[in-house]
């Protein structure tokens, strides 16, 4: 379920671009140094964002500097690293683990579970730094996992299990924005679990995997609406968003929530048409050879 709170990138600035992998930066520098090479890994756009959300609201002392590493080896990379990059680092390699164990059990994936054996015991560190946080994060990941094997169709109730998970990760300090935080988090926490049931839907289907999509899949009108549960579940996030006195990185923010949360779907909508016209196109010149 990584991969979607990512940025429209033709959409925003060059110095906005800049400034948002500076952070991306930090946060593979931070899980290095925290985690070593197998956290550093777990890299993901998802907690870049997370990062300059919380950097935006709480403005904390931020470092600035310069740094290589294997995927630029010749030129140093501008890195900016404070305390919410720590704390990212943290939940990234802590839900990695999670979704690999997930992976092996679904998908029995060897690769999955020699993964989730080399963070077992980094996943435990980041649980001992954040107790509280971690015991509520896994209770809602093991209710969801108890769903998917139940074949949970309400697609509300599953999806709503993902979002009290995102809550609490947005949920950093508990202060007089925890509540408008923790709404953004359980909305876009929403969006994210369907967001990835769409896009996985064909290959649950084919693999015997759950996808609470599975049932409306055939139904006409099904990519309109998911088109519209999603809009609904973005328009919630956004509304709490704004009620955030953010400044710094809101530019950045704002192409993320209302334009870069949208590339995936509509990259796969998109390919989803292109095949269904391929068939069609197929079908009708094997009847017309028939004729």
């Amino acid at each position: 379920m990584f991969g979607y709170v990512v940025m429209n990138r033709p959409e925003i600035k060059f110095k906005d671009y800049d400034l948002y992998r500076s952070f991306y930066c930090g946060l593979c520098r931070e899980l290095r140094e925290r985690y070593g090479i197998s956290g550093q890994i777990t890299l993901t756009y998802d907690m870049t964002f997370v990062i300059l959300l919380l950097s935006g609201l709480y403005e904390p002392p931020t470092k600035k500097g310069t740094s290589r590493c294997m995927v630029h080896p010749v030129r140093k990379q501008p890195v900016r690293k404070n305390k919410v990059t720590e704390y990212a680092a943290d939940m990234n390699v802590f839900l990695a683990y999670y979704k690999c164990v997930d992976d092996w059990k679904d998908e029995k994936k060897l690769s999955r579970l020699a993964y989730s054996r080399l963070l077992k015991n980094k996943d435990k560190k980041a649980e001992a730094l954040w107790k509280k946080k971690t015991a509520v994060i896994i209770k809602h990941l093991n209710e969801i996992s108890a769903m998917e094997k139940a074949g949970e169709t309400d697609i509300d109730k599953i999806s709503g299990c993902f979002g009290k998970i995102m809550e609490e990760i947005l949920a950093w300090r508990e202060d007089e924005w925890e509540p408008a935080l923790r709404r953004m988090g359980f909305y876009l926490g929403k969006f994210i679990y369907l967001m990835d049931a769409y896009d996985d839907v064909e290959k649950d289907l084919e693999k015997g995997n759950y996808n609470p999509f599975a049932q409306d899949y055939i139904m006409e009108g099904f990519q309109e609406r998911v088109c519209q549960i999603l809009i609904m579940m973005m328009a919630e996030a956004c509304r709490e968003f704004e009620k955030l006195p953010i400044i710094k990185y809101a530019d950045i923010l704002r192409n993320i929530l209302y334009s870069g949360v949208w590339c995936r779907f509509e990259a796969v909508s998109e390919q989803r048409t292109c095949l269904i016209r391929t068939v069609f196109w197929v079908c009708r010149g094997m009847h017309l050879m028939r004729k």
